[in-house]
């Protein structure tokens, strides 16, 4: 049996206003997270977006961007997040991975 390390997220956008955007906040949607008091678990979790690039580089295509949930965002289970560099806009409404560690238990 393999020990799950990860949970499924989805990038849903930037975090923004009427007139701005913060390109370095992202929202992002946590699988079968549905209320603000579920994402408590997840505060300071890491996050990875891995995807693919033409140029290989130490023999993989595979490229991962890493951040980490900083807050809530509004009552329905959404968090934010900051990654070391921006998501790109092309990653909206594709999978993260939600890192099961740093463990706060």
């Amino acid at each position: 049996m393999k020990a799950r390390l990860h949970v499924d997220g989805v990038f849903m956008g930037y975090r923004r206003g009427h007139h701005t955007q913060h390109t370095n906040q992202h929202l992002i949607k946590i699988e079968n997270v549905n209320c603000r008091s579920d994402t408590r678990f997840y505060m300071g979790k890491r996050i990875a977006y891995v995807y693919k690039a033409k140029k290989p580089i130490n023999g993989t295509t595979k490229r991962v961007i890493w951040g980490k949930v900083t807050r809530h965002h509004g009552g329905n289970g959404v968090v934010r997040a900051k990654f070391r560099h921006n998501l790109p806009p092309c990653a909206m409404g594709k999978r993260v991975r939600v890192m099961l560690y740093p463990s706060s238990i």
